[in-house]
C-alpha cells in the first residue's frame, strides 16, 4: 500500500455516554475495535482510547493497549486531538473540550439536533457524519446486476404491452438474489408485489391466472409441494432466475456494464442497514406476539413499506419467522387512494420507506388517522427510518425516535416503535465489529480520510456537514 500522508496524527476514540440521541447512556457500542485500532497505529497514527470505551461490547482496555493505543480518562480524551471518533453524536458538554478546527467523526444526525449543530458550528468543529458517507462511484456486484436483469426480462412484455399496472408479482422464497429482483420489480410500479414463503401450498395461493407472475430461483428452491408445475397449469406467468442465469447470465451482466456508467453515489459506506431491518422486524414480531397471543404468525397480515436495504433486512427476518405472505408496498401502493386497502386488517407494519427531506413533516405514509380508523387494535407499527421534530418520519405518530429507555408507545391501541439504533437489539457486539471495519476502511483504505479534509472523495465530501474550519 502506498504510504499515507497523515494529517490526522492524533485520534481520540471516546466512550459512549448520555447525549441527545443516547438518553440514559444505553448505547454501549464502541466505534473501533482493538484490532482496527491496531491498523491505525500500524500506519503511524497515534490513537488515544478512553478507559472503558469498549467494555460495553466486550473489549478490554488491555486489548487496546496491545494494539498500540494510549489510554486516557474522560477529562483528557477530547483535549488537543486532531480527530475525535465516536459512535453517536457528542454530548453538549464535550463540545467545549474540543479544540477549534478539530474533526468529529460520528453518526451526527446533524439536521435532527439543530441546537447541537449550532454549538458545533460556533465552536468551529468540523463534522463528518458517518451516516452520510456514500460509495463513490456506486459499487454493483455481478449478482446484483443478474437479479436486476432477470426481473427486467420477466417484466419486459408487460411493460411493452403497457399492462404492468395490472400485474400482481409474487416472489417465491428469499435469498439475496431474489431480494435484488424485488427492488427492480418495485421500481416498475406493478399492481402489487409480494414475497411468499417457499413452503406455501398451491391451494393457499389466492391469485392465479394471466394477471400474475411467479418469480423464483430454482438454484435453492426445493419444490416439495410441486408448486411450479401446478402454477404452470393455471395460466400463471412463471420465471426462474437460475434458468435465466444459465441461459443468459454472463451476457446480461456484460451488456449491463457496457451500457450503464456507474452512478456517482451508491450505498452508505458505514452502515448496518440489513441488520437494522432485521432487528426492527424481530422486535415488531415480539410485540405482535405479546399483543395478539392467539394469532397464528404464519397467517398474519404483514406490510413492508419500501424495498431498499433496510426494508429488505426486515423482509429477511419476517420470512425467517415463517410468515406466509409479505405485502411489499412501493410508490404505487402508498398513494392516498390505495394505502387504506393495504393497512386494513394489518397485523404488522414495517416502514423502511424514506421520503424527501423537503416533504418531511408534510407528507405521511402512515398517518394518525390510519392508526385511529384503519389499523386494528393490538397491531404493531415499526418505523425503521425514524426522525425528530425537525426531521419527521413518514409515520405521523413518530414525533422523534424512541430509545431503549422507552422503545415503544401505544397510540389509539396500536403499538408504535421507532428505535434509534435498532442493531443494539441483540446485535450490539456484531454490529460494532461491522461498523468498526467500515470506519477504518474509510479512514485508511478506500477513501483515505486520514490524509485530511483537503482531498476528500465525493462520497465523503457530502458528509462534511459542518466546516471546513482550520
Amino acid at each position: 500500500m502506498k504510504k499515507l500522508s497523515i494529517t490526522f496524527k492524533n485520534i481520540a476514540l471516546v466512550k459512549e455516554i448520555e447525549s441527545p440521541e443516547n438518553p440514559g447512556g444505553l448505547e454501549k457500542r464502541v466505534a473501533l475495535t482493538p484490532q482496527d485500532v491496531g491498523q491505525l497505529t500500524a500506519v503511524g497514527v497515534k490513537v488515544f482510547v478512553e478507559y472503558g470505551a469498549g467494555l460495553g461490547v466486550g473489549f478490554e482496555d488491555e486489548e487496546y493497549l496491545q494494539n498500540g493505543a494510549l489510554m486516557q480518562n474522560a477529562h483528557e480524551i477530547y483535549v488537543n486531538k486532531d480527530m475525535i471518533i465516536k459512535f453517536k453524536g457528542p454530548s453538549l458538554e464535550s463540545i467545549s473540550q474540543m479544540k477549534k478546527g478539530c474533526t468529529l467523526f460520528c453518526m451526527a444526525h446533524f439536521h435532527s439536533f439543530p441546537d447541537r449543530a449550532k454549538m458545533l458550528e460556533d465552536s468551529e468543529i468540523n463534522v463528518i457524519a458517518m451516516e452520510e458517507i456514500l460509495e463513490s462511484p456506486k459499487v454493483q456486484t455481478d449478482e446484483q446486476i443478474l437479479a436486476r436483469a432477470a426481473m427486467a426480462e420477466a417484466l419486459k412484455d408487460f411493460i411493452k404491452n403497457d399492462n404492468i399496472g395490472d400485474l400482481k408479482i409474487f416472489v417465491i422464497g428469499r435469498n439475496e438474489r431474489l431480494a435484488g429482483a424485488v427492488r427492480r420489480a418495485g421500481n416498475r410500479n406493478p399492481h402489487s408485489l409480494n414475497m411468499i414463503h417457499s413452503d406455501v401450498e398451491f391451494e393457499e395461493l389466492k391469485e392465479r391466472g394471466s394477471h400474475t407472475l411467479y418469480f423464483y430461483d430454482s438454484e435453492n428452491f426445493d419444490d416439495t409441494n410441486e408448486l411450479i408445475a401446478k402454477l404452470r397449469e393455471s395460466s400463471c406467468h412463471i420465471f426462474d432466475l437460475h434458468d435465466f442465469e444459465l441461459q443468459n447470465g454472463e451476457k446480461a451482466i456484460a451488456d449491463y456494464r457496457k451500457k450503464h456508467t456507474p452512478f456517482e453515489f451508491g450505498l452508505r459506506r458505514i452502515q448496518c442497514l440489513h441488520e437494522t431491518g432485521q432487528a426492527g422486524a424481530r422486535y415488531g414480531i415480539k410485540l405482535l406476539k405479546e399483543n395478539k397471543p392467539d394469532l397464528d404468525i404464519r397467517e398474519a397480515k404483514v406490510v413492508v413499506l419500501g424495498y431498499g436495504n433496510v426494508a429488505r433486512g426486515a423482509m429477511h427476518e419476517i420470512y425467517d419467522h415463517g410468515f406466509k405472505n409479505i405485502n411489499i408496498l412501493g410508490r404505487t401502493q402508498t398513494t392516498k387512494e390505495r394505502i387504506d386497502y393495504w393497512l386494513r386488517d394489518v397485523d404488522l407494519v414495517v416502514n423502511g420507506a424514506e421520503i424527501p427531506r423537503e416533504m418531511r413533516g408534510i407528507t405521511y405514509l402512515v398517518s394518525n388517522d390510519h392508526l385511529k380508523r384503519v389499523i386494528p387494535e393490538g397491531s404493531v407499527v415499526i418505523d425503521l427510518v425514524g426522525g425528530s421534530e425537525t426531521n419527521r418520519s413518514a409515520v405521523e405518530s413518530v414525533l422523534s425516535c424512541t430509545f431503549l429507555t422507552q422503545p415503544h408507545f401505544v397510540q389509539d391501541e396500536v403499538t408504535v416503535s421507532a428505535l434509534w439504533g435498532w442493531p443494539m437489539l441483540g446485535m450490539m457486539r456484531e454490529s460494532a465489529i461491522k461498523y468498526s471495519s467500515q470506519i477504518v476502511d474509510v479512514l485508511i483504505q478506500r477513501e483515505k480520510v486520514i490524509e485530511g479534509l483537503g482531498n476528500l472523495t465525493a462520497g465523503v465530501k457530502r458528509a462534511l456537514v459542518c466546516g471546513p474550519f482550520k
